[in-house]
Parts: structure tokens; sequence; C-alpha cells
């Protein structure tokens, strides 16, 4: 093999255009999905303090959130409701409540911006009394098989609504086959399923509980049903049992900390795999940005395609709309 002189890498890195021509990994607005929130009233925004620059929208201004998301290239959308606490009790059934806040902006948006897809969280913490992603036992334990019963109802309720991907992300055993079967006999075949596959106990959570209304609710934690940090084949576990009961793409949460389980996953499986760049990472960025210790469109960018190189088909960011700016 010959040496330098002769091979000098350098070489393609010397000008703008090489580097654009030799890129291994590109950056799309086609690679995002943005979450937001959902609150009611109308003509509403309330900024999120641990989430700055990310507001809750009554669903006339998540319709406008959806146009924007229309204009600016992001194919999707991710909804998640800020539930009323008079709304909340220790069963969640607000979540089958066909006309609750996430349905109608379900429904709004799809009359809308029917060319957006709409992602839709399938858990039951938004609902809750307790914060709790399922019913709770008198110990304080969360019932796996009736809370899947009740999560199936729940997305059957926002499919007939017209959420185009159901995503359940309450970690429960056995819920992607139910559900999966559920939407096939209902005549809901062509809605996806994104599975919350391998989603961890994290520490990087807080600021979404803020913006769904569940600080302050929790009582415990939740690492009975979601994964421990320290473990790398347990996700590869979850993710064959949800492909295996019919999940079309798998999420890893959060995403940066976890780039180790995304590659694993996808070298795996071979299937599209999607991490949820989360609100405490949201936060880290905006953070270091406010200290004048980073740079935010390098860092959003940076981090985004970090996704990408690990084998990341999408990523859900509160970042979609910068990035897709930055992009355009």
């Amino acid at each position: 093999m010959s040496s330098y002189p002769a091979i000098r890498l350098r070489r393609t890195r010397s000008s703008v255009w090489s580097r654009r021509l030799h890129a291994e990994t590109i950056l799309t607005p086609a690679d995002m999905i943005w979450p937001l929130f959902v609150c009611d009233g109308e003509d509403v925004e309330q900024p999120i303090a641990s989430l700055p620059g990310v507001s809750r929208w009554s669903v006339d201004r998540i319709v406008a959130r959806g146009q924007e998301a229309r204009d600016l290239g992001i194919p999707c959308v991710a909804l998640f409701p800020y539930t009323q606490a008079e709304r909340r009790t220790a069963d969640g059934r607000e979540a089958l409540n066909p006309d609750n806040l996430m349905c109608r902006a379900i429904r709004a948006l799809k009359d809308a911006v029917p060319e957006v897809g709409v992602l839709t969280d399938v858990a039951l913490d938004p609902y809750t009394s307790h914060g709790h992603d399922g019913l709770v036992d008198d110990a304080g334990y969360v019932i796996n098989d009736a809370t899947a019963e009740i999560l199936v109802g729940q997305a059957l309720n926002q499919a007939v609504a017209g959420a185009d991907i159901i995503a359940p992300s309450d970690m429960m055993d056995g819920r992607i086959g139910m559900i999966r079967d559920a939407l096939e006999a209902d005549a809901h075949q062509n809605v996806q399923i994104m599975s919350y596959a391998a989603k961890y106990a994290s520490a990087y959570y807080g600021p979404f509980r803020d913006a769904v209304g569940t600080r302050g609710l929790l009582k415990g934690d939740k690492k009975t049903y979601q994964m421990d940090a320290a473990n790398a084949e347990e996700a590869l576990r979850e993710v064959a049992l949800d492909l295996d009961e019919g999940a079309d793409s798998v999420m890893v949460k959060p995403g940066l900390p976890y780039l180790d389980i995304v590659v694993r996953v996808k070298q795996r499986f071979e299937v599209p795999v999607f991490a949820y760049q989360v609100s405490g990472e949201y936060a880290m960025i905006e953070a270091a940005v406010a200290a004048g210790a980073a740079e935010r469109d390098a860092m959003v960018l940076e981090t985004l395609l970090a996704f990408k190189r690990a084998g990341c088909s999408g990523v859900l960011t509160y970042h979609a709309a910068h990035a897709a700016r930055l992009l355009g």
C-alpha cells in the first residue's frame, strides 16, 4: 500500500464543493419529525420555561405549525397533549374520549394539511392523575396486561381520528401485537406502528414532564417498565419482540447518549430506526448557547447528523423547524 505523500486524505477536504461531493451522510428536512405540544383554548401559546423556544399550542395554532412543517419540508409531526388536571384520573379514561385534545388536534391537522404525517403518542401518562404510563396497583406497581388493553382502545381512538403513525411509548410487554391485531380488525391496515422499543428510564425527560404537566404528579419512578441504562442486549430483545409483533419501525429514546444502541439495532435488524432527541438533550443545547459556550446552528446540525451517521432513518427533535430552515 502506498503511503504519504501519495495518499493525502486532506485532498478531498480542501474545498467546500469537494467536501459536499464526498459527504457520506446527508441530512435533510425529510429526516425530521417535529414534536408538538397541544393544549386547550383558542389562539393560545404557552411557552415552556424549561424548554426555551418551545411552547404548548391550542388546536388552531397546532394547525399553523403543521402548515409550517409542510412549508419547511418536514414530513411528519408528533403530538403530545397537555391534559387539564380535572380530566386526569387514576385509570386515564380521557385517553379513550373520541373528542379529547389529541383527537381534536389530529382531525384539525389532517383536514388542513393532509400531506403532513401525524404521529401520536400512545401511553396513559398524559391522562393519569399519578403520572404513570399505565394502571397502578395498591403497591404502586404498573399493571401490564390491563394497561395494554386500554392502550389498544387509545390507539384505535387515535386511528379513527386520522392518525398516520401510532407510537406506543409505554413499554408494556405485548402491546404492539395487541394494537396491530386491533388495527387490522378495525380496517386500519395502513396505520403504521412506530414502537418505542428501547425506551430507557432516563434522567433526560424532565422538561418533557413540564410540557405535558406530569412533573410533581409522579410517585416513584418508571424503572419497573422503562429500560435500565446499563443494558444493551436487552434493547435488542425488545426490538426483536416488537418487530415480530408487527411494528413497522422502532425508536431508541433518549437519542445522543444511546447512539450505541441505534448502531446495534440498525446492524442487527436492518429496519427503519428512529431516535428521539429528548427534552433534556434539547435543553442542554439551549443552555450551552445561552451561556455562550456553543453556537446553536452548528451544534444543532452536528448532533442531528450524528443520528443519521449512526443509522437513523429519522429523528424526533424539537429543533426540527430551526434545522429545516438552516438546511433550506
